[in-house]
Protein backbone atom coordinates (compact mmCIF):
# COMPACT_ATOMS: atom_id res chain seq x y z
CA UNK A 1 0.00 0.00 0.00
CA UNK A 2 1.42 3.71 -1.11
CA UNK A 3 1.04 6.30 1.44
CA UNK A 4 2.62 8.79 -0.05
CA UNK A 5 -0.62 10.81 -0.76
CA UNK A 6 -2.02 11.30 2.39
CA UNK A 7 -2.00 14.58 2.87
CA UNK A 8 -1.49 15.77 6.60
CA UNK A 9 -2.20 18.80 7.91
CA UNK A 10 -1.44 20.07 11.37
CA UNK A 11 -3.17 23.23 13.22
CA UNK A 12 -0.36 24.53 16.23
CA UNK A 13 -2.64 26.83 17.37
CA UNK A 14 -5.87 24.27 18.02
CA UNK A 15 -6.05 23.49 21.49
CA UNK A 16 -7.27 20.09 21.92
CA UNK A 17 -8.00 20.70 25.49
CA UNK A 18 -8.58 24.36 25.63
CA UNK A 19 -5.52 24.58 28.11
CA UNK A 20 -4.30 28.14 29.23
CA UNK A 21 -0.54 28.91 28.52
CA UNK A 22 -0.65 31.21 30.98
CA UNK A 23 0.57 30.12 34.41
CA UNK A 24 -0.85 32.59 37.52
CA UNK A 25 1.63 33.80 40.14
CA UNK A 26 -0.83 32.27 42.87
CA UNK A 27 0.09 28.67 40.78
CA UNK A 28 3.83 29.09 40.72
CA UNK A 29 3.82 30.01 44.48
CA UNK A 30 2.27 27.19 45.41
CA UNK A 31 4.42 24.56 43.13
CA UNK A 32 7.16 26.23 44.74
CA UNK A 33 5.74 25.97 48.40
CA UNK A 34 5.84 22.26 47.86
CA UNK A 35 9.27 21.59 47.66
CA UNK A 36 10.81 20.17 50.45
CA UNK A 37 13.58 22.48 52.46
CA UNK A 38 15.78 19.79 53.46
CA UNK A 39 17.14 19.27 49.96
CA UNK A 40 20.59 19.76 48.17
CA UNK A 41 21.84 22.45 46.23
CA UNK A 42 20.48 22.58 42.53
CA UNK A 43 22.43 23.07 39.37
CA UNK A 44 21.65 27.14 39.93
CA UNK A 45 23.57 26.98 43.78
CA UNK A 46 19.91 28.04 45.38
CA UNK A 47 18.69 26.23 48.14
CA UNK A 48 14.89 25.27 48.34
CA UNK A 49 13.98 27.62 51.76
CA UNK A 50 16.02 30.86 49.80
CA UNK A 51 14.40 30.19 46.43
CA UNK A 52 10.66 29.66 48.43
CA UNK A 53 11.44 33.46 50.25
CA UNK A 54 13.10 34.71 46.95
CA UNK A 55 10.15 33.51 44.64
CA UNK A 56 8.13 36.45 46.70
CA UNK A 57 10.48 38.97 45.24
CA UNK A 58 10.87 37.45 41.83
CA UNK A 59 7.05 35.96 41.17
CA UNK A 60 5.87 38.30 38.54
CA UNK A 61 9.63 37.54 36.27
CA UNK A 62 8.83 33.56 37.18
CA UNK A 63 5.43 34.13 35.84
CA UNK A 64 6.47 35.61 32.46
CA UNK A 65 9.37 33.31 31.83
CA UNK A 66 7.26 30.09 32.37
CA UNK A 67 4.46 31.57 30.21
CA UNK A 68 6.77 32.52 27.73
CA UNK A 69 8.43 28.57 27.32
CA UNK A 70 4.84 27.25 27.19
CA UNK A 71 3.92 29.90 25.16
CA UNK A 72 6.94 29.59 22.46
CA UNK A 73 7.08 25.85 23.21
CA UNK A 74 10.89 26.32 24.26
CA UNK A 75 12.92 25.21 27.25
CA UNK A 76 16.23 27.73 27.54
CA UNK A 77 19.45 25.36 27.81
CA UNK A 78 20.27 26.28 30.89
CA UNK A 79 17.18 25.08 32.27
CA UNK A 80 18.15 21.64 30.43
CA UNK A 81 20.99 21.39 32.61
CA UNK A 82 22.02 19.04 35.54
CA UNK A 83 23.61 16.87 37.27
CA UNK A 84 23.74 13.16 38.19
CA UNK A 85 25.58 11.38 41.17
CA UNK A 86 25.94 8.01 41.55
CA UNK A 87 25.28 6.50 44.62
CA UNK A 88 26.12 2.96 46.77
CA UNK A 89 23.13 1.67 48.33
CA UNK A 90 23.43 0.81 51.51
CA UNK A 91 23.99 -3.15 52.65
CA UNK A 92 25.05 -3.99 49.00
CA UNK A 93 28.34 -5.15 49.20
CA UNK A 94 28.88 -6.45 45.47
CA UNK A 95 30.04 -3.30 43.66
CA UNK A 96 30.04 -4.89 40.14
CA UNK A 97 26.03 -4.80 40.32
CA UNK A 98 24.42 -2.21 38.49
CA UNK A 99 21.01 -2.59 40.64
CA UNK A 100 23.62 -1.80 44.15
CA UNK A 101 23.22 1.67 42.53
CA UNK A 102 21.33 5.10 42.68
CA UNK A 103 20.90 8.12 40.66
CA UNK A 104 20.61 11.54 41.91
CA UNK A 105 19.82 13.93 39.80
CA UNK A 106 19.93 17.89 40.80
CA UNK A 107 17.55 19.89 38.41
CA UNK A 108 17.36 23.60 38.13
CA UNK A 109 14.45 24.80 40.40
CA UNK A 110 12.56 26.65 37.23
CA UNK A 111 12.29 23.50 35.13
CA UNK A 112 11.02 21.65 38.39
CA UNK A 113 8.08 24.33 38.35
CA UNK A 114 7.50 23.78 34.92
CA UNK A 115 7.46 19.76 35.04
CA UNK A 116 5.20 20.14 38.12
CA UNK A 117 2.72 22.48 36.00
CA UNK A 118 2.79 20.10 33.53
CA UNK A 119 1.70 17.38 35.62
CA UNK A 120 -0.82 19.09 36.98
CA UNK A 121 -2.42 20.19 33.74
CA UNK A 122 -2.01 16.04 32.41
CA UNK A 123 -3.93 14.99 35.58
CA UNK A 124 -6.84 17.40 35.29
CA UNK A 125 -7.07 16.37 31.55
CA UNK A 126 -7.34 12.78 32.59
CA UNK A 127 -9.86 13.39 35.66
CA UNK A 128 -11.78 15.66 33.26
CA UNK A 129 -11.96 13.25 30.52
CA UNK A 130 -12.08 10.22 32.14
CA UNK A 131 -9.15 9.02 30.40
CA UNK A 132 -8.25 6.59 33.29
CA UNK A 133 -10.42 4.30 35.78
CA UNK A 134 -9.25 4.25 39.06
CA UNK A 135 -11.32 4.17 42.52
Amino acid sequence: MDFNNIKIEITTNQRAFNISFIILAKEISKLIKSFLNGKALRPNGILNKIFKVVTLIIIKDLVKITSNCFINRTIPKSLKEFIIIVLHKKGKKDYSLLGNYKLITFKNMLIKVLEKHVANIILKVIKKYRLFFWN
